[in-house]
């Protein structure tokens, strides 16, 4: 037998992955409703579960799912997702002494109230779109501090016109065509950190007003740019961002680029090209991928 004695843990987290809840809030007779896909992990004084054999320094994952169920029942914010991951680390951090960092992963669904005779229904809603709000907050026993990362994701857009690329590098290795005129389309994931790691300065940043502008910076973005290529237009939205919201440290974006293809009819005698391209063929690989983080510069004084 080998001596495993200088094998030692470097690192270890566990928890309850893939935690559903569908959160519903009463207001006289209207309801509002949040459906979520959590995630708990918990780091600590944890080492010998792994190398004793010790179960006594476990708090199971079946306690982490009940924790945030149970956070969930007791907090008004739900709906802000940022806001609750906080509420469920510092329910952690109080409970169990030996847990030095708790982290939360949190996937808000989309649901949209209904329109019904041209008013919103009290209590109907429609999932009208896959793209999704994440929050991840790292929360350390160790000075009280906090990371959080919010993020929007599988934002589908495309758009028909208002597209070139050329001028690109070329070599013997080069085929792609220059083109002034393309459809451009792709799966928005983007993400964002934010300035302070303080609880209490944390609380008082407006998450779903940041959620919100955001989406609408990249949406009005991609629509309004006559876009030189993708990065050109990634960047000008993280200007955007950095410029209205001081509380974001840094922004990313990783687009992939959906690619559709004219379809070659020169064979059936038909002109579907340059100019006269109207049929196109929906590429569903390879596809390129562009990514970017941006922040700001620090001030000279």
């Amino acid at each position: 037998m080998s001596n495993n004695s200088n094998v030692y843990i470097k690192h270890a987290r566990y928890g309850k992955d893939l935690v559903r809840i569908m959160r519903v809030y009463k207001e006289g007779n209207v309801q509002h409703c949040t459906e979520l896909t959590v995630r708990l992990l918990l780091e600590g004084d944890i080492n010998t579960s792994y190398t004793k054999a010790d179960n006594s320094v476990i708090v199971t994952t079946d306690t982490c799912k009940n924790t945030v169920n149970v956070v969930a029942k007791r907090s008004d914010n739900v709906d802000n997702i940022e806001v609750f991951g906080q509420e469920i680390t510092e329910h952690v951090l109080k409970q169990y002494a030996h847990i030095s960092g708790a982290f939360v992963d949190i996937i808000k669904h989309k649901w949209t109230r209904l329109i019904v005779d041209g008013k919103p229904h009290p209590h109907s809603f429609v999932r009208d779109g896959e793209d999704i709000q994440t929050a991840s907050i790292q929360h350390y026993r160790a000075g009280d501090q906090i990371n959080i990362t919010s993020g929007l994701d599988k934002l589908l857009v495309l758009k028909t016109t208002g597209s070139a690329f050329h001028g690109f590098y070329t070599d013997e290795y080069t085929t792609l065509v220059p083109t002034w005129d393309r459809i451009f389309s792709t799966s928005v994931d983007a993400k964002w950190t934010f300035v302070s790691k303080s609880r209490s300065t944390l609380r008082s940043v407006d998450f779903k007003a940041i959620h919100a502008g955001v989406k609408q910076i990249t949406c009005d973005t991609f629509a309004k740019d006559d876009s030189a290529s993708v990065q050109a237009t990634l960047y000008l939205m993280q200007q955007q961002i950095l410029a209205k919201y001081p509380a974001v440290a840094d922004i990313s974006y990783s687009l992939p680029n959906k690619h559709y293809v004219g379809v070659d009819m020169s064979k059936l005698n038909i002109d579907n090209a340059g100019k006269n391209t109207s049929v196109y063929h929906p590429q569903a690989d390879p596809s390129g991928l562009i990514t970017a983080v941006a922040g700001r510069k620090s001030s000279k004084l």
